[in-house]
């Protein structure tokens, strides 16, 4: 039968002998411990250190610079006339950091890990359309699917979806073993976990020997650190505040990357009063997010209409969503509330922004007759103790392609659905825009997905941010993209 190659990108070496510089210096990069104890470094877990397990294993297909699909673990991809059956053509020469080779079997066994319901990962979700994964031979995957689905490959590149060796499930939350530029030596959430370089890695030695990894849950701190060079990276952006006093003290280099990285408040649609879609819409209405984003964000990102996915995402829905005190009371009183109501925001130091988000929040929904009272949290162990168990709670989310972000974070049922949100219209939407192969019907209805958490969802997106990434001045070669799509085997420090 006839096949049409949706893409197919090889990355080959012809007749040239490349010669690598032997890795030196020490990168040094804080994390903010968000899951305290309970963190590890199993890419599928709800606990991952994303900064480890980023550097130390690879996806089969990761984002270009450009924002496509690129090789990986696989090397080419293609797809039958229907789009239900995919082979993938697997990189020869790979080793696991023990050594092991990798084949078929790891992708077979890593991606129906994720599949499995009693390990409950956030990533099942997203690869929900996958029915059958077979090794072909031992450099060749075949997965079958229950419906047509023409983004396959983009789904694959979620940074959870690493491949780690078959069997290793047991242990890989502490070992780390993938195929990655980077090898885990020690594994402390709350102190300093160190990488050593990959002599080995299929793309080159890294550029760096060693990269420490400090558990710092509190921003401030955090920063603090940074300013005083303890270390040359942080997990998150700076603010502008922050950029001004690095650029008085000296020696910090700066990039400015638009990202699909998004901020938001999040009510339990499960829990009262945020179970009666008219409040929900009520305290999204009262929002100006304009105003948000310049008072906690320096203007610094996109306005986003309640929607996850990113300003440069293909199947962005666009519109306006202007403050409407006026209807957010009417909304209210309907609902049965005609004098307001009260209600807590926990709020934390994990991410930078969030303080001045909420207080801009406080300020702007207390209009519409909702009366918010902020509490302070701690940061350390924050998405273990507060975040999806409180009612209100302050959230984040990196940047993911639009059929992931939907159905991870809003589809029924999904492990990481922190509003609760249960919508069966919606998620007959989601399945219709996965099966269309046309790409323009694929888009409207991925966009009428939108509109409709517009209207109902228990989620205020208050804007995609433009990251201001600050480094130490001796980092180089750091690619001016969101931290998923970044190269770490390419970063050098003097």
């Amino acid at each position: 039968m006839k096949k049409f190659t949706l893409v197919m990108a090889m990355a080959a070496l012809t007749g040239a002998t490349l010669a690598w510089a032997a890795p030196s210096g020490t990168l040094r990069q804080a994390h903010e411990v968000g899951f305290g104890n309970a963190s590890d470094v199993d890419p599928i877990s709800k606990s991952r250190v994303f900064v480890v397990t980023e550097k130390v294993m690879n996806r089969l297909v990761r984002p270009g610079l450009d924002g496509k699909p690129a090789p990986d673990l696989a090397l080419s991809w293609s797809a039958n006339t229907t789009a239900t059956e995919w082979t993938f053509k697997l990189r020869e020469g790979v080793n696991f950091h023990n050594g092991k080779p990798f084949t078929a079997a790891d992708v077979v066994y890593s991606l129906k890990r994720v599949q499995d319901p009693k390990l409950d990962s956030p990533a099942r979700a997203s690869i929900k359309m996958i029915d059958k994964i077979e090794a072909v031979d031992a450099k060749t995957v075949k997965m079958t699917l229950g419906a047509p689905y023409a983004d396959l490959p983009l789904v694959l590149t979620d940074y959870r979806l690493m491949m780690i060796p078959d069997g290793s499930g047991d242990t890989i939350k502490t070992t780390g073993i993938g195929t990655g530029p980077f090898k885990l030596e020690k594994f402390d959430a709350q102190g300093t976990t160190t990488l050593v370089a990959n002599m080995n890695y299929f793309d080159g030695p890294p550029g760096v020997a060693k990269v420490e990894l400090i558990g710092i849950p509190d921003a401030q701190a955090r920063f603090q650190a940074l300013m005083g060079k303890q270390i040359d990276m942080l997990p998150t952006s700076v603010t502008p505040q922050q950029k001004t006093l690095l650029e008085r003290t000296g020696g910090f280099a700066f990039q400015y990357v638009s990202t699909g990285n998004w901020r938001g408040i999040v009510f339990r649609t499960d829990m009262k009063p945020w179970d009666d879609a008219r409040v929900r819409k009520a305290v999204r209405l009262a929002v100006d997010r304009k105003a948000m984003l310049d008072l906690a964000a320096g203007g610094l990102g996109s306005l986003a209409c309640d929607t996850p996915v990113g300003p440069a995402d293909q199947y962005r829905w666009l519109s306006t969503c202007n403050q409407d005190i006026p209807k957010a009371k009417a909304l209210l009183a309907e609902a049965g509330y005609p004098n307001g109501l009260d209600f807590e925001i926990p709020v934390s130091t994990v991410e930078g922004v969030w303080p001045a988000m909420a207080e801009v929040f406080q300020q702007q929904v207390a209009a519409a007759g909702f009366r918010a009272k902020i509490v302070q949290v701690p940061s350390d162990g924050y998405f273990n103790d507060i975040w999806m168990k409180r009612p209100v709670s302050m959230t984040r989310w990196n940047q993911r392609p639009a059929d992931a972000a939907l159905n991870e974070i809003y589809r029924g049922g999904a492990t990481w659905n922190e509003g609760f949100y249960k919508d069966a219209k919606f998620d007959v939407m989601l399945d219709e825009a996965r099966k269309e192969l046309n790409f323009d019907k694929r888009k409207a209805k991925y966009q009428q997905a939108q509109e409709h958490l517009w209207e109902t969802s228990g989620t205020l997106v208050g804007f995609h941010a433009t990251l201001t990434v600050a480094t130490t001045a001796r980092v180089k070669n750091l690619d001016a993209v969101e931290n998923f799509t970044i190269r770490w085997n390419r970063i050098t420090v003097d």
